[in-house]
């Protein structure tokens, strides 16, 4: 089981309101509900101001709530204002009838409960708002020293002094992780998991934009959602077939190209694969500059690195 709480403020009672907050909040739990296939994925709450009081009791019984029971997955989405007290050396995430610090929920306090939920193999902790790139230092260590319990990711819109932006009604942050789980961070078998979410947004922003942050402490990375996979795993599991080592060079021949007088349609369907496993950097022709002069000049095919890392997978039967 799997579950969700996604959170929006945009209207403030006594601080600037924001703009994209609310749609941020609505469109990651539409497309966190389900995969791509349209199987059920995380089961969602969505709050935002334009229906909902996010007073800060609200909020911290609702994350308290998300972060109770027992499940696979609990993950927190936030966005909206956040702040960093310098003097506490907290970070805090804002509600909606936020005055002073006092009224702040402090990140540390969500990693305690979700520490505290023994019973969740996997927390994640999603923040789009600013200065949230402290979560889960130790005030301890004011180096920035980064104390996370085990099954806990956090991934963050920015540094801890950083603004986080908004641009054409949605967070920048929260722009790109949408484009990511939309297929942009896949992998080969279909999953999008935070360590490819992050790897995706961090390329998508350069050194003179807001910083992500993430910090996780899990044996594995669990996937956030899931894509047809962009190698069949029938076409994957035959790797160590072709390949019986993973540097093994597999012989072409013309016969293997369709445009060929001597084609043969059983090896046609096998370069048909290595082909799909080529466009995806899996497999890459040896002294040939294309598959298709690889074939019609007898020479071969071998495994990038990427390739030998699936053979294997396939070789030990994950998939």
């Amino acid at each position: 089981m799997r579950k969700a709480l996604f959170i929006g403020v945009n209207d403030y009672t006594f601080i600037n309101k924001l703009s994209g907050c609310n749609n941020d909040a609505i469109e990651m739990a539409s497309i966190l509900t389900r995969h791509a296939s349209g199987t059920p994925n995380f089961h969602s709450k969505a709050f935002t101001t334009a229906e909902d009081n996010l007073s800060k009791h609200a909020l911290e019984a609702s994350i308290q709530e998300l972060f109770s029971g027992s499940c696979d997955v609990s993950l927190l989405y936030f966005a909206g204002h956040g702040c960093f007290d310098t003097n506490l050396h907290e970070g805090m995430i804002l509600p909606q009838d936020y005055r002073n610090t006092s009224d702040g929920i402090r990140v540390s306090d969500i990693l305690t409960w979700a520490s505290n939920a023994t019973e969740i193999k996997n927390k994640i902790i999603i923040l789009d708002c600013c200065e949230a790139g402290g979560a889960g230092e130790s005030k301890q260590l004011r180096g920035g020293s980064s104390v996370i319990s085990d099954g806990i990711t956090i991934l963050t819109a920015c540094r801890k002094d950083e603004y986080a932006q908004e641009c054409a009604g949605h967070g920048v942050f929260t722009r790109l992780l949408l484009q990511a789980l939309h297929g942009g961070a896949v992998n080969v078998l279909g999953h999008v998991t935070p360590g490819s979410l992050y790897s995706f947004v961090d390329n998508a922003l350069g050194p003179w934009e807001q910083r992500p942050v993430f910090k996780t402490n899990v044996s594995e990375f669990i996937s956030l959602k899931e894509h047809a996979p962009l190698v069949p795993l029938e076409t994957l599991r035959r790797l160590p077939e072709w390949f019986p080592e993973a540097e093994s060079v597999f012989a072409l021949t013309p016969s293997h190209e369709p445009e060929h007088p001597d084609f043969d349609p059983k090896l046609g369907e096998v370069f048909s694969q290595l082909q799909q496993c080529n466009r995806h950097s899996l497999i890459e022709p040896v002294d040939a500059e294309h598959m298709y002069f690889a074939a019609i000049n007898s020479k071969g095919c071998r495994l990038t690195a990427l390739g030998a890392y699936y053979r294997e997978l396939a070789k030990r039967g994950h998939f």
